[in-house]
């Protein structure tokens, strides 16, 4: 059996790619990389925001799958829009990595609670609003590009520090460049943040499918992924919608920490429920909806207007 496999050229997709072409080895599987370059890859002088969320870094994939070019497409899983157009699924979510935000700099004194004032370089709403709700002392700039490029852009004293994912950073081996890790308990990760997901068309042979699941799919994972993507489309998020999850197991149950916070963070809302995992996207859903009921509508109709 041999697949194709559709991935971005950036050092990290690269590294995502190579890890599924490794656990598709195990089995004999062979595999090539094909190569593709997305609209978010290309435009990188304005904000996420500002361009538009829907498929920023998944279209051009999901065109290749349709058309047959490749089999697989390989993604972050935080970079998945939270409704999938109906010919396409994720069908594989790999175990995932710690899921901490991660403050990174040539300066390993900085810390977000010094009540020292410094400059922090990200392209994430949710960060953003994070950082203005619990480090208001803290100024932010706009920062695109892959972590490489974001490194130069340090380097070059555009910025203080970055604030970036542990996984991104760890599988880049710059864990010697992280000057503190956040806690879960307030920068609460995107959904899907720390595991890769394989999405697929339904085109894809059967034998194919199975075969690509049963090597590199976590079902553990993959059950707390399914109560977070539940809780974003409910929500309609995106790339500009400040939106956070978080599922975790608790014992035989899931645990499910969500909520949304203003562009400005002044107003934030966040909360946990619980269920069985053969409930996860009911449990998704379940909690969006107590969120809007307690005001998370009128969070997010202004964000809409915002942006």
């Amino acid at each position: 059996m041999h697949i194709r496999i559709g991935t971005r050229s950036s050092r990290l997709a690269l590294w995502q790619a190579e890890y599924i072409q490794q656990l598709l080895q195990a089995a004999d599987v062979t595999s090539e990389l094909v190569l593709i370059e997305t609209k978010g890859d290309q435009i990188l002088d304005r904000s996420l925001a500002k361009i538009g969320s829907k498929g920023l870094f998944t279209q051009e994939l999901e065109d290749q799958l349709r058309s047959g070019t490749i089999d697989i497409a390989v993604h972050s899983a935080k970079d998945l829009q939270s409704s999938l157009p109906a010919d396409l699924s994720i069908i594989a979510f790999t175990e995932r990595e710690r899921v901490n935000d991660v403050l990174v700099s040539r300066d390993g004194s900085l810390s977000l609670t010094s009540g020292q004032a410094f400059t922090i370089g990200t392209s994430s709403t949710r960060r953003v609003a994070m950082l203005r709700h619990y480090c208001p002392h803290i100024k932010v700039v706009d920062m695109r590009g892959n972590l490489q490029t974001r490194l130069r852009k340090l380097d070059d004293g555009h910025c203080d520090a970055l604030l970036l994912a542990y996984a991104g950073v760890h599988r880049m081996h710059y864990d010697d460049l992280i000057a503190e890790h956040l806690p879960i308990s307030d920068f609460t990760p995107a959904v899907g943040q720390g595991s890769v997901a394989i999405e697929a068309a339904d085109t894809l042979p059967l034998d194919k499918l199975a075969q690509v699941r049963s090597l590199t799919n976590h079902e553990p994972t993959e059950a707390c992924l399914k109560a977070e993507r539940a809780f974003l489309r409910r929500l309609e998020g995106g790339c500009s919608i400040p939106v956070f999850a978080l599922a975790t197991w608790a014992g035989e149950e899931i645990s499910l920490t969500g909520g949304l916070i203003s562009l400005d963070g002044a107003d934030i809302l966040r909360e946990t429920f619980v269920g069985p995992p053969a409930q996860a996207e009911q449990l998704g859903h379940d909690l969006a909806e107590a969120l809007l009921a307690r005001g998370g509508d009128e969070i997010l109709q202004s964000i809409r207007e915002a942006l």
